[in-house]
């Protein structure tokens, strides 16, 4: 064989070399891009579910979806399956579609994309559709309620999927309920319950359970209950002056809380009537004394009830005269800035004194202490200690 021909030969072998090569990579590249790709979906009931089912790579073979069922809904864009929920939104031969209307909870579940190669290559998605739970139900509420009562309110939602979430509120503040769930089907029935010692600050408080659920992201579903509570009066006297006196106005006010409503009041004087009506009006929970003087003084009683028991309260009432108030208050002036000069002095005195009181001790003891160091016993000593004492006073008076 010649040079020619040999090269002629090679180039052959070279170029039947790259065609397996491409070949093997086009083979390959068919059967990677003929597995069908899904993707999971979620919608709540109601909604409107897309199924899409791609490939990367198909030689014309055609796409089917089917249910959980194993029904064909389609067959490329052909129609096999008779609801008209269901349409075609995309047929080509990369990618089928297709669309379920008005899902319902029956529509949930595996749904298959095959691609009709041999073999048959398929792909799984999951439906999953939401249910939405009903508009909750508050019970247990009576009206009224009594003060003291141990009441239950109960919240229940159904039709969740997953099982929803009650939470109570105590007008704005979050409280905490007890929850129960039980699976009806394919959805959820769900029971909250609140324990309640009801007392008068319960009375017009809404108490507020709402549903928490991934369906009602946009939409959240709420009940509200206001309790009304019934409750024995408690009476309170408020007066507008502090210190009455003569010929001045007062109003005494009967501030009385209770539901029912205490109406009216009664007013008092000492146990009996008030005794005169002319300057003493009575209007509505107000006692009004519209020129005040001595014959006024003593016991004022309000008293208020409702059927659930009365209460009182009592305002005891001493008219000032304005002249011996004004005097009082002068000589009370008077002794206290004497009081206090008296304290002042008492208490410079007690220095003064506490001060040559230490002086005087120290001195004795010293000289007590010299006499001690010259004498042999101790009768020597005092002798000779009030000698020095003696001798000290000389020279006291000498140096004066």
């Amino acid at each position: 064989m010649n040079l020619k021909s040999h090269l002629i030969f090679t180039l052959y072998t070279i170029y039947g070399i790259l065609l397996k090569v491409m070949a093997s990579k086009g083979k390959a590249r068919g059967i990677s891009g003929q597995y069908p790709l899904v993707q999971n979906v979620t919608v709540t009931e109601g909604g409107t579910a897309n199924m899409t089912c791609r490939v990367e790579y198909n030689d014309n073979t055609s796409l089917q979806w089917s249910n959980p069922a194993q029904q064909t809904l389609f067959f490329g864009d052909k129609k096999a399956l008779r609801d008209n929920r269901i349409e075609l939104v995309h047929a080509s031969w990369s990618e089928l579609t297709i669309s379920i209307n008005d899902v319902t909870l029956t529509d949930d579940g595996m749904y298959t994309c095959s691609l009709f190669t041999m073999p048959v290559r398929t792909a799984k998605a999951y439906l999953t559709v939401l249910g939405v739970p009903e508009k909750p139900e508050i019970d247990g509420l009576t009206k009224p309620a009594l003060e003291g009562d141990d009441i239950t309110l109960t919240c229940m939602t159904q039709g969740s999927k997953p099982a929803a979430d009650l939470r109570w509120f105590r007008n704005e503040k979050e409280v905490k309920g007890a929850k129960e769930v039980n699976a009806s089907g394919k959805t959820f029935t769900v029971r909250s319950s609140l324990q309640l010692h009801v007392d008068r600050n319960d009375d017009g408080v809404a108490y507020t359970c709402k549903v928490d659920h991934v369906a009602l992201a946009q939409t959240p579903q709420q009940a509200t209950e206001v309790l009304e509570v019934h409750y024995a009066p408690r009476v309170q006297i408020v007066h507008s002056l502090a210190v009455p006196q003569e010929g001045q106005y007062l109003k005494l006010e009967c501030v009385s809380k209770g539901n029912p409503s205490p109406d009216p009041v009664m007013w008092t004087k000492d146990g009996g009537e008030l005794p005169d009506l002319d300057r003493m009006i009575v209007e509505g929970r107000e006692l009004t004394f519209t020129s005040l003087n001595k014959t006024d003084n003593g016991t004022y009683r309000c008293e208020a009830g409702n059927h659930l028991g009365t209460s009182s309260a009592e305002y005891v009432l001493y008219v000032y005269d304005p002249n011996a108030l004004g005097q009082h208050g002068t000589d009370h002036a008077l002794i206290g800035g004497v009081v206090a000069v008296v304290v002042f002095v008492t208490l410079c005195l007690i220095i003064v004194l506490g001060r040559y009181l230490a002086r005087h001790k120290g001195t004795y003891l010293t000289n007590e202490a010299k006499g001690a160091d010259d004498a042999p016993d101790a009768d020597t000593a005092i002798i000779n200690a009030e000698g020095n004492h003696a001798h000290a006073e000389e020279k006291k008076e000498y140096f004066i």
